[in-house]
């Protein structure tokens, strides 16, 4: 029976496919904590400057993270391919700030920071659901079960402070304009992750030797999973609502363990 306990228990069994699994996951919280890093020098608020810089730190330390777990088994990171770059791609069809834009040394205008944070929103939505659903099948695992755990609950605090920061400037005026920044993100971002999910699938199904027959029911869940998104179950991602953990980003970044 496919599950997603026994999906995720297969590429954690076999070093190669964990290997690319991790290398995939680092490469993304790498270039989010650059992206970030970049941004918190460029905002002009500064009481939003110092959280961007923790959002940004802790994409690092989360890069940082998958490194160490492949290093506990003698393995080091392997080059991501293109079509499995979910964040290169969301770049590629103008979602979010581009890099181009961010290596400017000038200052971002109010705009900008919309764009970064409804494409912040969306994304970690996707990133927070992704390690809640790694916490239930390896929160209690001895060697990746407190990592996984440390991530999931960053994932959550960031999901929180995009909410309360884009709630901050719809109340001053910015409501529409956030509105249709989130509508264009996730729309992009639900065929991004579906491309992204296939291209992964394909790479896993080589090194793990799937049948076809395996690979093609797994294909058509997750074209299952983008038909639903296509018909509302993007709007989840475009909400918002005032979050429980309040200033969520507003300390120092926790150390990895």
């Amino acid at each position: 029976m496919l599950s997603a306990r026994s999906l995720f228990q297969e590429i954690h069994s076999n070093d190669k496919a964990f290997q690319l699994f991790c290398s995939i996951a680092a490469k993304g919280e790498d270039q989010g904590g650059w992206e970030n890093g970049r941004i918190a020098l460029l905002v002009a608020d500064q009481a939003l400057a110092p959280k961007i810089a923790r959002h940004g730190a802790d994409e690092e330390k989360h890069g940082r993270i998958f490194n160490a777990l492949l290093h506990k088994r003698g393995l080091g990171a392997v080059p991501v391919p293109d079509e499995t770059d979910y964040t290169m791609l969301l770049e590629r069809q103008g979602i979010g700030l581009t890099h181009n834009r961010l290596r400017r040394d000038e200052p971002l205008t109010e705009r900008d920071v919309i764009t970064y944070l409804a494409h912040s929103r969306v994304t970690e939505q996707r990133a927070a659901e992704q390690m809640q659903l790694l916490r239930k099948v390896f929160g209690g695992h001895p060697e990746v079960g407190c990592a996984v755990r440390m991530i999931s609950e960053d994932e959550d605090n960031h999901l929180a402070y995009c909410h309360e920061e884009l709630l901050r400037l719809a109340a001053a005026g910015h409501g529409r304009l956030i509105l249709h920044t989130l509508q264009q993100t996730a729309r992009a971002e639900i065929r991004t992750y579906r491309d992204v999910s296939l291209a992964v699938m394909a790479h896993l199904a080589a090194i793990l030797h799937w049948p076809r027959a395996k690979s093609a029911v797994l294909a058509g869940g997750i074209h299952a999973v983008y038909r639903y998104e296509q018909l509302g179950g993007w709007r989840r991602m475009t909400t918002l609502r005032m979050p429980e953990r309040r200033n969520a980003l507003g300390g120092p970044a926790t150390s990895a363990p």
